[in-house]
């Protein structure tokens, strides 16, 4: 590690392991390993293809409208009917009254079978063909059928490898536009899922779906060395790694062993000197998210860390520890 990162990886070593440990050691707080690689940012299995392939479908009406507008604009010329709540501007005063409705959350067409709703009628169609099963345009490549040809054409991408939406941070590339935005989640460190339980927050819905699991399953498998306990028994046996000195994921270049894979990875990017994650504000980069947050603070000014005595503030949790023997009269180094 170059010189100049010593210092401020030292500060948040502690931390990013405290919370890394955490996922390690309790796999049932956090089932989703790799949450944020892209083949989980994919379509995971062929039931979480259909989902979102069928909100395409019902989406697809929408698009195709702003598709037809944005030709019309250039042979009509400028847009002269104005949203009174947001300004934007449509080509049409229907237009404007479709566009009210995302604001009202009017959805006035709702579908007999299944009670959902939608704000526009041909929405309502598509979702219909979903119960009826009706899907007429078919992949000649898979012979999978699909309601609308825009959602064939998005799934005939699995097959040409088309990946058009590209990442503003890296050089990555994706199928479907909802697996760059999950994938931005990455750089951008936005988790926008949140479990009601315990408060825990995602990337993905996915990764909150499969992790609020863990708070309906029982746990049935205790760890007799710490009494940790875990829904399944792959769980129970990845967690008693930690205790164990097994270090099976070795560095070649320096020796260095880890329990874990993802370690031995993070570590090898040390060597290489790869720092994928860029601080916009003054174009510093670092090798992992978390210490790019870290980093942050000091430009926003950002004090999570409150003391439980005073109503002192800090940027870091070890800045807080250390201030809170001044209450506790605790002296760790003696």
């Amino acid at each position: 590690m170059h010189s100049e990162d010593q210092e401020e990886h030292k500060s948040v070593k502690m931390e990013f392991i405290e919370d890394y440990s955490q996922i390690k050691s309790d796999p049932d707080s956090f089932r989703v390993k790799h949450e944020d690689t892209e083949e989980q940012i994919g379509l995971k299995e062929e039931s979480e293809e259909s989902k979102e392939l069928n909100e395409a479908e019902e989406k697809h009406q929408v698009k195709t409208e702003d598709e037809s507008l944005s030709c019309s604009q250039q042979t009509r010329g400028k847009k002269s009917f104005s949203c009174p709540q947001c300004g934007k501007s449509f080509l049409s005063k229907q237009g404007v009254t479709y566009h009210m409705k995302t604001h009202s959350g009017e959805k006035p067409y709702t579908c007999d079978e299944c009670g959902k709703s939608f704000r526009q009628a041909e929405a309502l169609k598509l979702h219909q063909k979903t119960h009826s099963g009706e899907k007429d345009h078919v992949c000649f490549d898979c012979g999978k059928a699909f309601v609308t040809l825009a959602v064939l054409k998005l799934h005939q991408r699995i097959h040409t490898g088309e990946k058009p939406y590209e990442c503003s941070h890296c050089d990555k590339r994706f199928k479907q536009s909802g697996q760059l935005k999950a994938h931005e989640r990455i750089h951008t460190g936005e988790k926008p899922y949140t479990c009601d339980q315990c408060g825990r927050s995602f990337t993905q819905a996915y990764g909150l779906k499969v992790h609020q699991q863990s708070h309906s399953e029982k746990r049935g498998y205790n760890c007799d060395q710490c009494g940790k306990q875990f829904a399944r028994a792959s769980y129970l046996k990845k967690h008693l790694k930690i205790h164990s000195e097994e270090k099976p994921h070795l560095c070649t270049l320096c020796g260095k062993s880890f329990i874990w894979l993802d370690d031995l990875k993070l570590h090898q990017k040390r060597h290489s000197g790869v720092k994928d994650h860029v601080c916009f504000d003054c174009g510093k980069a670092f090798v992992t998210l978390a210490v790019l947050k870290l980093h942050q603070r000091i430009h926003t000014g950002e004090k999570p860390y409150e003391c439980s005595h005073c109503d002192k503030r800090f940027c870091r949790s070890e800045y807080l520890r250390t201030h809170e023997r001044i209450h506790t009269g605790e002296k760790p180094y003696t």
